[in-house]
């Protein structure tokens, strides 16, 4: 019975990390390019035919940079870790900066 619980527990991380990861930030980034057109205005967003497009937003264009830059950090801690497992140390979030350490 103790099994089924662990195998269970096990199968939820994997879930949780596979939804954040696989699909979330791909989704960050599809959002990230939705803003940048947002804050573009004009052509780059979709409007009826014959209307001239909106007027760019700036608030679109931060944003999108912001998700971006997420989604990169993502990326580069993803990174991190397979470095550090491959080099068999650890990745710590002891202080405010990821650090690689030895296990």
């Amino acid at each position: 019975m103790h099994n089924l619980e662990f195998a269970v527990e096990g199968a939820w991380r994997v879930l949780l990390v596979s939804l954040v990861l696989g699909a979330g930030l791909p989704a960050l980034f599809g959002l990230g390019v939705r803003a940048l057109a947002y804050g573009a205005g004009g052509d780059a967003e979709v409007h009826e035919s014959g209307v001239a497009g909106p007027a760019p937003h700036r608030i679109g264009t931060v944003v999108a940079w912001i998700l971006f830059a997420t989604v990169l950090l993502g990326v580069a801690l993803g990174i991190a870790f397979i470095v550090a497992s491959g080099l068999g140390k650890t990745l710590s979030f002891e202080h405010v900066f990821p650090t690689i350490v030895d296990k």
